[in-house]
């Protein structure tokens, strides 16, 4: 049986996961297909509950994480901790197990760029890729962020959050973005693709501190723009989206997130090959 696959969102038409998915199962010698389709949080359940046999799992985009995790029946403790899950397994006996797969994607970004440990943050956003990256530097050795966002009421998640993971967590509004970046090792845009970033952040940061810029379609990102003019570090989006791919395609294919892959070195490579076609 030819096994499906699919990545949901809205809106999901720039999403690269079709590209990068499809590109590891031709490597891997699996005739499998994986689509993409149009789905509003009130319709994930109904989506999901409409699957039949052939369907192997999903990937979820904005806005659908949090929903993706009140769905299933296991769940990893990265999607505990940051109460969204971007990856679904139905398994053939209907149990469905669900993973973040953004959090370990982030770090291997991060590391990528030559992020070691990082003790001072400040995260641009607050929803669930915002706590996925909290949860990743929490991991490099946190200790302290800035939380910078459009309205301060919606940060409660991302401060709970902190507070469980033992933070100190500070917030402030998006337009004192330029007062807030001194002296952090790691700077982090979570915002959605068409949110500007209208003021120049200080020079001293941006050939000092790694920016992080989740955006991946187009490329680079409101913040990433301003680390590539001064030659600045940067962990790409489009890195953390393939490395969390690889997570997922590791789970779709063996049930397991941490296994690595049958020559996933090659898996890997024939995907960043497809992505940098786009």
């Amino acid at each position: 049986m030819r096994r499906r696959l699919a990545v949901l969102g809205s809106p999901v038409a720039h999403s690269l996961s079709p590209t990068l998915h499809t590109a590891a199962y031709q490597h891997l010698g699996l005739d499998w297909v994986y689509e993409r389709h149009e789905v509003r949080e009130a319709e994930l359940a109904g989506f999901v509950d409409g699957l039949d046999s052939s369907w192997r799992g999903l990937s979820a985009t904005m806005p659908l994480k949090e929903e993706l995790l009140a769905l299933a029946d296991e769940r990893d403790i990265a999607s505990m901790l940051t109460g969204a899950a971007n990856t679904l397994l139905l398994d053939d006996d209907g149990v469905r197990r669900v993973r973040n797969t953004d959090v370990a994607g982030i770090e291997r970004a991060l590391r990528d760029a030559g992020v070691v440990t990082a003790e001072h943050a400040v995260i641009v956003g607050a929803g669930a890729t915002a706590r996925s990256v909290l949860v990743a530097l929490e991991g490099l050795g946190l200790r302290s962020a800035v939380l910078a966002v459009r309205e301060p009421a919606r940060a409660q998640a991302m401060v709970t959050l902190g507070d469980r993971l033992g933070l100190e967590l500070d917030v402030v509004r998006l337009t004192d973005l330029d007062q807030v970046v001194d002296e952090c090792d790691v700077v982090a845009w979570t915002l959605p693709n068409g949110v500007g970033l209208h003021q120049p952040l200080p020079f001293d940061a941006r050939t000092s501190a790694v920016a992080l810029d989740v955006t991946y379609h187009p490329w680079p990102g409101p913040l990433a723009a301003q680390w590539l003019e001064v030659g600045g570090r940067v962990a790409s989006g489009r890195d953390m989206l393939l490395h969390q791919a690889v997570r997922q395609v590791r789970f779709f294919v063996s049930g397991q997130t941490e296994v690595p892959l049958d020559d996933e070195s090659g898996v890997e490579a024939a995907m960043r090959a497809a992505l940098d076609l786009v």
